[in-house]
Parts: structure tokens; C-alpha cells; sequence
């Protein structure tokens, strides 16, 4: 039986940011969830083992990548738009740097454009 690969999509939770600020029109955090859960169903129909994690705006999103990051290993982490492009940005570079510290030095990068896309980041890598 041949290894799945372990996919983990990092994302801003979808219940705090402020979507009148959004450059996509009409999004809601019901629909970035619906996109997150669709992208990843999709992913794991290709064949690969998916755990979505959604982080907060900094009080304990390092803590919380950190323990992920951890406990398990995995294949590919995919950095979430909303993390990349809603201030403050550092939480997207102190995320980053957390990568760096606890992944294996195989663990691929991948970045999304939006929630509906990121099977294609991962396909991209891995």
C-alpha cells in the first residue's frame, strides 16, 4: 500500500475577518468554509490525506501551528491567501519562520489565490 501524501492547509478563520474589506465580492465566511471543505474533499479523492487547520488573527495562531507542526509531519503545508493578503502581515511571516523551524526539510510550499483553488496549489508540489 503506498503512502498517502499528508497535505496541511493553514487558513485564516474564516469567522474574523472582515469580508466588507474583501477583494473578492460577495464572499462570507460561509462560503470561504464551504470552498475550504470542497477543495480538500477533492484532495482527498485524488488520493491524498488532508487536515485543514485555521488559525486566529495572532493571539494563538503560532501556538497553535506550532503543536500541528509537532505532532505530525506532513507533505505539503499550503499558506492560505486570506493569511498572505489581511493585515497585519507579519502573522503570514511569523507563520512562515514557525514552518521553517518545525517542518521537515522535505515539506513543500504552496500558496493558494483563493479558497476554491487549493487543490491546484497542491497538485502543483506534490
Amino acid at each position: 500500500m503506498v503512502a498517502r501524501a499528508r497535505v496541511l492547509p493553514v487558513g485564516l478563520d474564516p469567522d474574523i475577518v472582515d469580508y466588507t474589506k474583501s477583494p473578492v465580492p460577495g464572499l462570507t465566511a460561509a462560503k470561504v468554509r464551504a470552498a475550504v471543505e470542497a477543495d480538500s474533499a477533492k484532495l482527498e479523492t485524488l488520493g491524498y490525506s488532508v487536515k485543514s487547520l485555521y488559525v486566529d488573527d495572532g493571539k494563538t495562531a503560532e501556538a497553535v501551528l506550532t503543536d500541528a507542526l509537532t505532532t505530525n509531519t506532513y507533505d505539503c503545508i499550503m499558506i492560505g491567501a486570506g493569511l498572505r493578503i489581511v493585515p497585519p502581515y507579519f502573522l503570514f511571516e511569523k507563520l512562515i519562520n514557525i514552518v521553517h523551524r518545525h517542518a521537515p526539510a522535505s515539506t513543500k510550499l504552496c500558496f493558494n489565490s483563493n479558497p476554491a483553488d487549493i487543490a491546484e496549489a497542491v497538485k502543483r508540489w506534490v
